[in-house]
């Protein structure tokens, strides 16, 4: 009995140990996982059609962040109102970091400040910010014929007399910059908007319009080939391509925001792969031939990771809550 008791214990002990040996190798086996991510392909949901200015951007990071995490990062083109199709699926995305999405300035910041109620997300709370990539200016365009040769010739005319401007959209990004940019210096502006740039640029070649404001990188090569002129842009300096051209800072019109992308997961994904993520980025960003790229159309590298992202998101929210003026808000039927 006493030998049959002992042996039964043993046994006991033993489907103990193997089972604590077996929990132990599979816990180990977890963090050896979690340690090789990526061990498949990555998917960056882009807002937009191939070929478009922030598919270019998007597709750029891609290929520089594929090749330090050793695995490709596949862009998926999701277009459809402003990018917020996009950020509603990554929203909703396994939190794994197998999906992330090319956040920017008008799924992340404005319409989370101007419509919230519209959206099937929440910012910042449905995600994990990755990094920031870039700012681009904001640039009032004319005509290379126009009778306006420098901003503060428009701002003057502007005070005396309404003028119209074009944008690619009511609510976008670069219509609540330009009406921010008419309450601050007090303008007599009308907002014409149009679906696209072509549109606007042919009418305003063609005197139906007088200015065009847009995010400035896709119209830097039409105002280098002599196309188009552009008077002034956003930010906080000026751009080193376009060095000749004023902030509207300088001109004494506060009006800093820029058109911005970055990278962010859905909330939820583990900080370890929220930061292997953001660390490559930061290497992708630290690649002389990735800043060229950025530069050469008068955006700027912004190497901001995290926390420090999400903060920048929440700021500029608050920016773009201040420039809603019920004006505007009629505008774009809120």
């Amino acid at each position: 009995m006493g030998i049959s008791f002992a042996s039964g214990a043993m046994r006991r002990l033993g489907r103990r140990a193997a089972i604590a040996a077996t929990l132990g190798l599979a816990a180990l086996a977890g963090g050896q996982a979690q340690a090789a991510f990526p061990e498949r392909p990555i998917t960056l949901v882009v807002g937009f059609p191939p070929g478009g200015g922030g598919d270019l951007y998007g597709r750029l990071i891609a290929t520089a962040m594929g090749k330090t995490l050793g695995q490709t990062v596949i862009v998926e083109n999701r277009p459809g109102a402003g990018g917020n199709i996009a950020a509603g699926l990554v929203a909703k995305a396994a939190p794994d970091g197998y999906t992330i999405l090319l956040a920017m300035s008008g799924n992340l910041a404005v319409s989370p400040a101007l419509k919230p109620q519209s959206l099937p997300y929440k910012v910042p709370g449905d995600f994990a910010p990755i990094g920031l990539i870039l700012e681009a200016p904001h640039g009032l365009f004319v005509a290379t014929p126009s009778r306006f040769k420098t901003a503060r010739e428009v701002i003057d005319a502007a005070k005396q007399k309404e003028l119209t401007f074009a944008s690619t959209g009511t609510g976008g990004a670069a219509h609540i910059g330009m009406e921010t940019i008419k309450e601050l210096g007090h303008l007599k502006l009308l907002h014409v908007p149009y679906k696209g740039s072509g549109p606007a640029i042919t009418d305003m070649l063609g005197g139906q319009i007088d200015m065009f404001f847009a995010t400035a990188s896709p119209l830097v090569p039409q105002v280098q080939q002599g196309q188009l002129r552009v008077l002034a842009l956003t930010g906080r300096q000026r751009s080193p391509i376009l060095p000749e051209v004023p902030t509207f800072k300088e001109l004494g019109i506060d009006m800093t925001m820029t058109q911005w992308y970055g990278l962010a997961a859905p909330a939820g994904t583990p900080p370890a792969v929220v930061k292997t993520l953001s660390e490559h980025l930061s290497r992708a960003l630290a690649d002389p031939a990735v800043q060229n790229t950025i530069r050469k159309d008068a955006a700027m590298e912004r190497d901001l990771p995290m926390d420090q992202f999400k903060q920048y998101i929440v700021e500029d929210i608050a920016n773009y809550r201040k420039a809603a003026t019920p004006d505007l808000l009629k505008q774009i039927g809120q």
